[in-house]
């Protein structure tokens, strides 16, 4: 089930609510149904991998209460690897055996082709580090474990962030799943933030994803120079507009039930360089591989060859928790080399002067736009070649046809997704703050104003989701 669909909006989402909160209800009602609902949820689109992630569920709860009642340190870490290895193995079976078989087959002197496909569980990457992070954290004794497999299943499980994450921790909910209080203020924030992540949704990615589309389908054949920045620049308008969006339609949900989900983006395109764009970029999962990955290998606390290293791993994993092929890997060691040529150049904090700021903002998008085409691309000849046609190696000219008909039909569009990208809306909203902080009359007519374009944009985002075909997020398929 989609948050854009006309299923959730006008059927899930209303009866959900309805029930959650009839009157006089205790917490353990509304978490039932809060439980019940996500895993209907889930079961409307994977009717038979919900079982994968309540055995997953299951597993991981015997282990962490295995950790919490082992006092010997040696018993603690049998029952840790012991879910990390069933966890791990369930991502390999379901996202990686079909690529690993082809590749050996591809090694051995084979065509790469085999017999069978395996279906990939939507989210299966999201809730698997989300209950990996679970163990992990009652592992190192920052969390209590959780004996009510029931509150353990509804913080897996949530349906606002199950499939795309922002990937919770469990100890920013920990306390709410049993005690939190819904008020009218913040179902009303969390109306606002889901209204604004489906207008970002509908009326921007999905559109710019047309464009880019079609003319990465165009891949292999002649595209000018303009013409393939442009798709280029699409997809990673797309992308981070679909990303985003279902982020705040996520934190939207969390909030009218009463849960604060920690911030998953920061406007990461109005970065200054590439070590700013990963603070800015779908934070859960830099936390996450700081915290789990990168800190417990040592960090940099044993010398710089080991510091490399510790980055390098972190990247490559990056890589391949993406996606399986080869494409991911290259994506995220792409960044490991950004980033180590700014860290040994100190390039681009370099440029500190205020004339230079702007050269600073170049680079980064230019580099960011770059790492997006490896994102996309079906097979890294495609992405070569792709790059390749950017920079006028084997380009037909330097623009063509296809690039006026697709700036003229997207121009409106793509404007709007390069300014709502910076924060401007917030700064607009601050200034106006400020400027009228002693003036009630015009604070409510600032609301009212706001109001209705709120309005406007769920309108607009419901007439285009019933007209338009199924189009799903962009990160269901990690």
């Amino acid at each position: 089930m989609v948050f854009a669909s006309p299923v959730f909006l006008f059927l899930f989402l209303p009866l959900s609510l309805a029930l959650y909160f009839i009157p006089g209800t205790k917490r353990a009602y509304k978490n039932a149904v809060l439980l019940l609902a996500s895993l209907f949820f889930y079961a409307w689109g994977e009717p038979i991998f919900v079982g994968v992630m309540l055995v997953s569920i299951l597993w991981n709860y015997r282990c962490a209460l295995g950790i919490d009642a082992s006092g010997m340190s040696a018993g603690r870490k049998r029952w840790l690897v012991a879910a990390v290895a069933f966890d791990l193995l369930l991502m390999f079976l379901f996202k990686y055996l079909v690529f690993t078989f082809r590749n050996l087959g591809l090694l051995f002197g084979g065509t790469g082709e085999i017999g069978f496909r395996i279906e990939l569980p939507i989210g299966i990457s999201f809730f698997t580090f989300q209950i990996m992070s679970y163990v992990f954290d009652v592992y190192y004794k920052k969390t209590a474990v959780q004996e009510n497999i029931f509150h353990l299943a509804l913080y897996i499980s949530m349906f606002p962030q199950l499939i795309a994450g922002p990937i919770v921790r469990y100890e920013t909910v920990a306390q709410e799943i049993g005690v939190r209080k819904e008020t009218a203020e913040e179902f009303a924030l969390g109306t606002e933030r889901f209204i604004v992540g489906l207008a970002k949704k509908v009326l921007i990615a999905n559109y710019m994803a047309q464009v880019a589309d079609n003319i990465f389908a165009q891949t292999g054949m002649e595209l000018s120079v303009a013409t393939a920045w442009l798709g280029a620049i699409c997809y990673t308008l797309q992308i981070y507009y679909d990303f985003s969006g279902y982020s705040d339609m996520a934190i939207g949900l969390g909030l009218m039930f009463g849960f604060h989900f920690e911030e998953n983006f920061n406007y990461p395109l109005a970065c200054r360089d590439i070590r700013d764009f990963w603070r800015r970029w779908h934070i859960s999962l830099s936390r996450w591989f700081r915290d789990y990955v990168y800190i417990p290998l040592g960090g940099n606390r044993r010398g710089k060859v080991r510091e490399e290293w510790n980055l390098f791993t972190v990247w490559l994993l990056t890589g391949i928790w993406h996606g399986a092929n080869w494409t991911f890997i290259a994506w995220g060691l792409f960044y490991f080399a950004v980033l180590t040529f700014e860290r040994k150049t100190n390039f681009p904090q370099c440029l500190g002067k205020l004339w230079q700021q702007p050269l600073r903002r170049i680079y980064a998008l230019a580099v960011v736009i770059i790492a997006w085409v490896l994102f996309r691309s079906n097979s890294l000849p495609e992405a070569m070649a792709y790059l390749g046609n950017m920079f006028g190696v084997g380009a037909s000219s330097f623009a063509d046809g296809f690039f006026d008909y697709y700036i003229s039909a997207c121009c409106g569009v793509l404007l709007a997704g390069v300014v709502f990208a910076f924060p401007i809306v917030p700064k607009i909203e601050a200034f106006l703050a400020r400027a009228f902080a002693d003036n009630p009359c015009a604070q409510k007519r600032i609301e009212v104003v706001r109001a209705a374009i709120l309005l406007l944009l769920f309108a607009l985002s419901v007439i285009v989701s019933v007209k338009s075909t199924y189009n799903p997020f962009i990160y269901f398929n990690f």
